[in-house]
């Protein structure tokens, strides 16, 4: 190994070398790019439009009276199709325009159908006017504000640039408003233009599809969805959190519970392996969801069902996991144990246990992982709660900018907590390697001065108490 004047590493160590560790710096920078790099490609691919981008996100609605779907401002349509919308509504304002110089101005319907089409049409404009900051979301339906802009539009003392109107609908706006200020030049609801109005050119930006919206909007929303207070039956995020948080930690820790001492005791003895391996080793090829009927039939609809499924899904796996942990604990320190004099309980309690310990920590940390995921599947079962049940809610209406922002929280929980559980691994088992490494940490070094301190402290205000070494008590 080469080493600089200073007696660090070379600067021109290679990044790449067979079973060789990287500096600690090289290590922190990859950390932080395992991270960065998927976040950088869904950036780019969210706002660089040469990338991909196979929708347009509609900012004025599409409006046909051809066709039953709807089409509104923020839904995304792909760029195959838009074309056809925007065709659509201009060949529906051409016969506008033509029943207009005809006999029958109405086509066919009365004043009133064409008053109610003609709102619809003056709401169109809403979501733009929302989007420059004209009104806000709480006058979206508010005729009279919606009528002013489009007169301010229509005289040009309104320029909209968030986003701004195409020519042609800045067209249509000036002849429907011609049309509008021959009523009124204010909104009058009982007094509304009863001629056809021209709809607005459905108009748009290019869009990633709906089930991978850009981070900004999952960051909009997330933050939206994690304030929002409870209300009625509908519980906060947070209440959702603790919920979901109930249902993995219960299962993991009732199979923890008897799993733990059915795996090293199969893993000690071959009559326990013999007599519960087998079975176990059938029963986890079968998949946990299959029982979720029985486990409702036998523990009802609540939570109890939930947390049995997170403890079926995760207690063969546990046994079987255990059991090899404790078959690969060195040999020769039972043998040296039994040339001791250690009996059968001594050899388990004093030489095995203790022996396992920091591997059987790693075992239940990853085992806590994989009970992770049988959240979803376990929350869906019975009624439907917590954290799950708002994904597959907000799913069902392909609301996906809120999808994302949960599906990333259950990820951060899970992952916060194996890091937390492996920076406490080197202060419960100081005498491992991770010990030694974790004793220059900061933050376990924290953690450690903590418990002197509040001892001290507690110390200091206790009244000293006298010695009863140095007074023998009554017989």
């Amino acid at each position: 190994m080469r080493f600089s004047h200073r007696g660090t590493k070379d600067s021109r160590e290679p990044w790449f070398g067979v079973r060789r560790d990287l500096s600690a710096k090289r290590s922190s920078i990859l950390s932080l790019v395992s991270f960065a790099l998927p976040l950088a490609i869904w950036a780019g691919v969210s706002y660089l439009p040469f990338l991909w981008h196979p929708d347009i996100r509609l900012q004025i609605s599409a409006d046909r009276e051809d066709v039953a779907t709807v089409y509104i401002a923020g839904d995304r349509v792909s760029k195959g199709f838009f074309p056809q919308i925007t065709s659509a509504v201009r060949d529906q304002n051409a016969s506008i325009e033509a029943q207009w110089k005809s006999d029958d101005p109405l086509g066919g319907s009365t004043e009133s159908a064409v008053r109610r089409s003609n709102k619809k049409i003056l709401r169109h404009l809403a979501p733009v006017l929302i989007s420059n900051g004209v009104i806000d979301e709480g006058q979206s339906k508010d005729d009279a504000a919606i009528y002013r802009a489009w007169k301010d539009i229509a005289e040009g003392t309104l320029d909209l640039d968030s986003p701004e109107l195409a020519g042609e609908n800045i067209t249509i706006v000036q002849q429907n408003w011609k049309s509008m200020r021959s009523v009124s030049e204010t909104y009058d609801s009982d007094n509304s233009i009863s001629r056809p109005l021209l709809s607005l050119i459905p108009q748009g930006k290019s869009a990633n599809p709906d089930y991978l919206p850009s981070p900004d909007q999952v960051v909009a929303a997330g933050v939206k969805i994690f304030t929002q207070p409870p209300e009625g039956d509908r519980p906060s995020m947070l209440q959702r959190v603790g919920h979901s948080m109930r249902i993995v930690f219960g299962g993991f820790f009732l199979a923890a519970l008897i799993g733990v001492p059915v795996g090293v005791l199969c893993g000690t003895y071959s009559f326990f392996s013999k007599l519960v391996e087998p079975f176990t080793d059938f029963f986890r090829y079968m998949p946990a969801p299959t029982f979720s009927t029985l486990l409702v039939a036998i523990f009802l609809a609540n939570d109890a069902p939930k947390i049995a499924l997170v403890f079926v899904g995760t207690f063969f796996q546990l046994v079987l996991v255990v059991s090899n942990t404790t078959r690969r604990l060195d040999l020769p320190l039972l043998e040296a144990a039994q040339t001791l004099g250690a009996n059968q309980m001594q050899l388990l309690m004093r030489v095995v246990i203790p022996g396992i310990l920091p591997n059987l920590y790693n075992d239940l940390r990853i085992l806590l992982g994989w009970a992770w995921t049988w959240l979803v599947i376990a929350e869906l079962i019975g009624v439907k709660s917590g954290l799950t049940e708002f994904i597959e809610t907000q799913g069902r209406f392909r609301n996906f900018d809120m999808v994302y922002p949960v599906i990333i929280l259950i990820g951060l929980i899970g992952f916060f907590t194996d890091q937390i559980l492996a920076l406490l691994r080197g202060v419960v088992f100081p005498y491992t390697d991770e010990g030694s490494a974790a004793s220059a940490n900061p933050v376990i070094k924290a953690l450690l001065f903590l418990p002197r301190w509040f001892k001290d402290a507690a110390e200091q205000r206790l009244p000293h108490l006298p010695d009863k070494s140095t007074h023998p008590t009554r017989a």
